[in-house]
């Protein structure tokens, strides 16, 4: 079995944990919550299991590299980060609000990533500025910062609905708000890490370690967002509305640092 067909498997599978999740919410059912958990499970397990594929199949092609450097390489990780990221924090947070979130989130990402075309499904050599032992640090620590940001706007959405439309069956609002903020902290930590070892990759590869290339420089205005978040929580007490605000409007920043540099701005970052 090919890795594609395996991702394919996988879209479906969040798909119907995030079906199984709602259920779980809506009619207050943790015995079907359990069933949800156990299809994420097994797609985050699918999931890793085509991407090691690929990686081997990339050896056996004579290229040999880690499936993180195209577009649709990179969605792949993306959705994986954000599984992974769940799963970590269910173990503090037994809340299947939040295996809505990342399986849909997930499922939408594998689904985007389908129409990414066969061009960009298949695997290709690295150009000689990937060609480093920086990459899987580098591209690891930042997908891992964007899934901690994913969940995080989605949390900023619910503490808005349960706010603004009283939703009832959402948690309460101060609960909601210690996600977002938790969740924005490990994201921040993972974000300066990724800036970090892209500064050492970009110094090995071009000789300098900032260059303000469009990607670049949308990391930085990402970072700088986030950084202002926690500075408001943390020394102007700011909290609930505002920082789920701030939340969203940082989350809207990463998504334009992944994909608009890729379709709006031209630069080194750009995906094949």
């Amino acid at each position: 079995m090919n890795d594609t067909l395996l991702i394919s498997i996988v879209t479906f599978i969040y798909f119907f944990a995030a079906f199984v999740f709602l259920i779980s919410v809506m009619f207050h059912k943790r015995s079907v919550g359990t069933w949800g958990f156990i299809l994420i499970v097994a797609g985050a397990t699918l999931q890793m299991s085509a991407i090691i594929i690929r990686w081997i199949h990339s050896y056996q092609l004579g290229i040999g590299h880690a499936p993180l450097s195209n577009f649709y390489e990179s969605l792949v990780f993306f959705s994986w980060s954000i599984i992974f990221v769940y799963l970590i924090m269910r173990r503090r947070y037994q809340n299947d609000l939040f295996g809505i979130l990342s399986s849909f989130f997930a499922f939408l990402i594998l689904a985007y990533a389908s129409l990414s075309g066969d061009v960009n499904c298949t695997i290709q050599p690295l150009i000689p500025a990937l060609q480093s032992n920086w990459l899987i640090s580098h591209v690891i620590s930042a997908f891992l910062a964007y899934a901690c940001f994913a969940i995080a706007f989605g949390t900023s959405i619910l503490y808005l609905l349960k706010i603004k439309l009283k939703v009832t069956m959402l948690p309460d609002a101060p609960f909601l708000d210690e996600v977002t903020y938790k969740m924005i902290s490990i994201g921040f930590v993972l974000l300066t890490l990724g800036i970090i070892t892209g500064a050492a990759w970009a110094d090995r590869a071009w000789g300098r370690y900032w260059g303000w290339d469009p990607k670049e420089t949308w990391s930085l205005i990402t970072w700088l967002i986030y950084g202002a978040f926690l500075h408001a929580h943390l020394a102007r007490g700011w909290r609930g509305v505002k920082m789920s605000l701030v939340a969203i409007i940082g989350f809207i920043a990463v998504i334009f640092t992944y994909l608009g540099v890729n379709y709006v701005l031209a630069g080194l970052h750009s995906y094949l």
